[in-house]
């Protein structure tokens, strides 16, 4: 059974239309996203951090006058909480990606007939480094 276009309610047109550019513009998004990094230095720029599209580790520079004064522990901190910012940094590039991609009435329309998936979304903007943080207060 084929319904002719004239039948069929012109806001659902319109939403059928968006969705088929959508569809149509996946392939080159998909390829986008995988090209996008994020990138973070430490306060003092001694530390370098870049990632992934899915957050992992793809470069490291570490200033050699780190060394001067050895101190694991700050050394340890200072790379992790550039790892997060580079994490937050790839993360707002690809929520800003997909944002482009939908119009605002689809994100509305999904917050309201799934509203646990907004807060599953939220959960997913979390660094791994967050999310370990938060089980080991639980703990």
């Amino acid at each position: 059974m084929e319904i002719s276009s004239e039948a069929v309610n012109p806001v659902f047109q319109d939403m059928l239309e968006q969705l088929k550019k959508i569809t149509e513009s996946l392939p080159k998004t998909r390829e986008r996203m995988f090209e996008i990094t994020g990138v973070a230095w430490s306060p003092d720029r001694m530390v370098k951090v870049v990632v992934g599209p899915r957050g992992q580790l793809v470069d490291l520079e570490i200033d050699p006058r780190v060394f001067r004064r050895p101190d694991a522990t700050q050394l340890r901190a200072t790379i992790l909480d550039a790892s997060s910012a580079a994490i937050r940094d790839v993360t707002g590039q690809l929520k800003e990606l997909m944002e482009d991609q939908f119009p605002p009435e689809f994100t509305e329309l999904r917050n309201q007939m799934q509203p646990e998936r907004a807060d599953a979304a939220e959960k997913s903007r979390l660094t791994d480094a967050q999310l370990y943080a938060e089980r080991k207060e639980q703990r």
